[in-house]
């Protein structure tokens, strides 16, 4: 037990279960939004999903306005325009509708609605949190897949048009102030997305799981979100109707992103500039460099990867924790393997020649300074490589 004092909160009200989405005006009344702003995507827009929220509000008679332009990976300039239609309609809260990148912005939209721009001002790299100011108008987090856990985070995830890099942006006034989880809004999701956000969910709880910081109750939350993920994932991808297991991934994400409160790992900066420089599935990254990752790791989180293989239903009687923490990282790999993840880097279209352009983003990227063990550049280059295949 480390002799440090530390602060830690799980303060979000959630609404969970199949049709949760009718609790949505209760949800804006309760915290005093009657003219909300509907942040999503393009794709969303096109399934019945947009429509039944959509119709969940005018029942209620609520006024509101829509935003259905976010990008998969959300651009600053997104934000900008969800901003203008909130300012011109006069709204007074933000509603986020979909995966990770609608929430974020809609997280983001609520930070330039009560702080001048633009958005790289609030870099929690360069210390720009401490620049944000409340009260932000209060939000709703409507999450329409089981992976990045937003619906419960206090940051925002961005890409900067003009550098060509992602930005965290992060306090505590971003947290939405409900978050409804409706396995039903999930079934629709495609097997592929299905697999890559809830690789994503389990690589946040692995790398939170790993980082060497003292918070007990996030360790305890990583550990049963990796065994839900463990149980229900495959069903999830291979019977979409599946409520129970829809369900379940939806519980695993969110622990997820409560757990990263500890921080995340090498991992994720090896997945940032994939999304930002060669288009690869935040998620799909995750899961294809979390392999290689834990190898790199596991002599020094043996005993933190053998409680992970546990998650996965494996004896470990008579191993030693490095032989448990390997029977981890080959039931990730096997796992990967059954939901359709390509095996490597090279298979998504990664270009060879990338690869030293992405492992000097990776070393930019803030998340590797978190973890248990220390990369450098060059560190990260040859998990690259190894992810890429060779």
């Amino acid at each position: 037990m480390s002799n440090k004092i530390t602060r830690f909160s799980f303060p979000t009200t959630i609404c969970f279960g199949p049709g949760a989405v009718k609790q949505l005006p209760i949800c804006l009344d309760e915290i005093g939004v009657s003219r909300p702003l509907l942040v999503t995507d393009s794709g969303l827009q096109k399934t019945d999903v947009v429509g039944t929220v959509e119709q969940v509000l005018k029942q209620s008679s609520i006024q509101f306005s829509l935003f259905a332009d976010v990008q998969p990976n959300p651009l600053d300039k997104d934000i900008e325009g969800a901003l203008g239609v909130y300012r011109a309609d006069d709204c007074d809260g933000v509603i986020g509708l979909g995966g990770g990148s609608p929430l974020d912005a809609a997280k983001a939209v609520a930070v330039l609605a009560a702080n001048d721009g633009p958005l790289t001002l609030y870099d929690i790299q360069t210390g720009g949190n401490a620049n944000i100011k409340g009260p932000l108008p209060p939000m709703v987090a409507i999450a329409t897949t089981a992976g990045t856990g937003s619906e419960v985070g206090r940051c925002s995830v961005m890409t900067s048009g003009a550098q060509g890099r992602k930005f965290l942006v992060c306090h505590p006034e971003m947290m939405p102030k409900r978050a409804i989880l409706d396995p039903e809004l999930t079934v629709g999701l495609p097997a592929t997305l299905t697999a890559a956000t809830g690789m994503d969910a389990l690589t946040h709880n692995i790398e939170a799981l790993a980082v060497d910081a003292f918070h007990p109750m996030c360790d305890a939350i990583a550990l049963k979100g990796i065994e839900l993920v463990a149980r229900y994932l495959e069903k999830a991808v291979k019977k979409p109707t599946d409520i129970e297991a829809r369900g379940n991934m939806m519980i695993a994400a969110m622990m997820g992103a409560v757990a990263f409160q500890k921080d995340l790992g090498a991992a994720h900066s090896m997945a940032h500039p994939l999304s930002t420089e060669c288009n690869v599935h935040h998620g799909l990254a995750n899961a294809i460099c979390l392999a290689p990752v834990m190898r790199f790791n596991k002599e020094v989180t043996a005993a933190k990867y053998a409680d992970i293989a546990r998650c996965f239903g494996i004896n470990t009687s008579g191993m030693s924790e490095l032989e448990a923490a390997d029977q981890a990282i080959q039931a990730i790999i096997d796992l990967n393997s059954r939901i359709g993840i390509p095996r490597s880097l090279a298979e998504v279209g990664v270009k060879e020649e990338k690869l030293e352009t992405l492992a000097q983003k990776a070393f930019q990227d803030p998340c590797h300074q978190s973890n248990p063990r220390p990369c450098t550049e060059q560190d990260l280059l040859e998990l690259y490589k190894e992810a890429y295949g060779r």
